[in-house]
């Protein structure tokens, strides 16, 4: 029998990183995990299912003057492609972005990855039209463009975060290439996997390139609220757009539940003929999940409603917990690797301004079967840096996540971690000299 044959894309890493991750957490269970980008659990209770879903009804039938057949029908049925809950969104948005929205212009998804995807496919009519991508980069965005088959033109990201510079060269090196980049894709607030951020400075200086040579920016700002204390939030590329360069990617998975899967994209900005962006995207959408599950938004409607759509004060008690891990998480690498004796031990790292994500540079090849050994051998977990590389880059890098564990599980896990590299670089030693 032949073999099938499947598109190129689902044998690329981007595409099989995360099959890989979770693989090895299901075969290390009781390993301390700094691989994934969850958020935390502690208020995670099957009762919000019910108590979200009702409070959202009770706002249907009292607020909206809907009777219990039509809202019945509105949660129960086949739903506006573009979604229900796009007032509350606009509420939240400007609460807690500055963001100033109307509602047509919001489709509700099925979380962020969709929005990207029904993005990347409306906006990329031709074979030449290109996305540029922050290198390292979410394996999300890379795996939906290679999908659709859209040109990627890797940015390199410094330290400090994106330049105008390195955006600006990367588009001329595209252009020579006979590529035409459209979008640029940015999460400019503690990106996955770097925990990098902008400046406001650094942002209005893309926003005015982008406005220059006719690029859109797709923001994707899952973790703008979770400045690390007593850091300020930078505000976003969206509420600092005055020409319209800017589709706005959100969702509800970091600052309520993943479990919902509702993200939501802002894509005011007018196409041929005078149609709207966000009609072309609901479009697209119509053709692949139809509409976000209504049953969901009503768990996300009520959740806003709760919270009077203010979800910074709603996630109050996370940024604290997040700050305070990630606070733990340099100090335990700062007690296991001081800085003081950096060159002896070969290891660095970054100071996220927030977020999840903090990346270790380590004086060794830190793959696949490295990371096996580790979760093996010393029982933690931690996610290879080259996954997040479209070419080469990341081979002697390690990101670490803080978000779901505790202070001591930090600890302890940061302890194993020390005792993992230090055998490593043994090794990698050995091995050279033996060359």
């Amino acid at each position: 029998m032949n073999e099938l044959r499947l598109h190129d894309a689902l044998h690329d890493p981007a595409l099989t990183s995360m099959t890989f991750l979770n693989e090895i957490c299901i075969r290390y269970p009781d390993a301390i995990s700094f691989a994934p980008g969850r958020p935390l659990e502690d208020a995670f209770d099957t009762t919000l299912l019910t108590r979200y879903t009702e409070r959202y009804v009770q706002y249907l039938c009292e607020e909206l003057q809907l009777d219990n057949a039509q809202a019945a029908r509105l949660l129960l049925q086949y739903g506006n492609t573009s979604g229900i809950i796009q007032p509350l969104i606009a509420e939240h948005l400007r609460l807690d972005e500055g963001i100033v929205a109307a509602e047509e212009d919001i489709v509700v998804t099925v979380g962020a990855q969709e929005a990207m995807f029904i993005t990347l496919r409306a906006m990329c009519a031709g074979p030449e039209d290109a996305l540029l991508v922050p290198e390292p980069a979410y394996v999300g965005i890379v795996g939906a463009a290679k999908l659709l088959g859209v040109p990627i033109v890797p940015v390199a990201e410094e330290p400090g975060g994106l330049t105008v510079q390195a955006v600006e060269t990367a588009y001329h090196q595209a252009r020579a290439r006979g590529l035409k980049p459209v979008l640029c894709y940015l999460v400019p607030s503690y990106s996955n996997p770097a925990g990098v951020s902008l400046t406001a400075a650094q942002r209005r200086e893309v926003l005015a390139f982008a406005a220059r040579f006719g690029l859109f920016v797709m923001e994707d700002n899952p973790y703008g609220l979770f400045a690390r204390r007593p850091n300020a939030p930078e505000p976003t590329m969206k509420s600092l757009d005055a020409d319209g360069r800017v589709i706005y990617i959100g969702s509800f998975a970091k600052s309520g539940f993943p479990g919902a899967r509702v993200g939501y994209v802002v894509a005011g900005q007018k196409t041929e003929g005078g149609r709207s962006l966000a009609d072309a995207l609901a479009a697209v959408k119509s053709m692949i999940t139809v509409n976000t599950p209504p049953v969901a938004q009503a768990m996300i409607g009520g959740m806003l409603l709760e919270c009077g759509c203010n979800l910074k004060a709603r996630n109050e008690h996370n940024v604290q917990r997040y700050s305070d891990n990630l606070d733990a998480l340099q100090s335990a690498l700062e007690g296991a690797f001081p800085s003081h004796r950096a060159a002896e031990h070969g290891v660095t790292w970054n100071t996220p301004d927030g977020g999840f994500f903090t990346v270790v540079k380590v004086p060794f090849a830190a793959d696949e079967a490295t990371l096996d050994r580790c979760a093996r051998d010393h029982g933690v977990l931690w996610s290879p840096m080259r996954h997040f590389y479209t070419g080469t880059g990341g081979e002697q890098a390690i990101r670490l996540s803080s978000s779901l564990l505790s202070p001591a599980d930090i600890s302890e896990g940061i302890s194993r971690f020390a005792r993992f590299v230090q055998q490593e670089s043994h090794a990698a030693r050995r091995a050279n000299t033996s060359k």
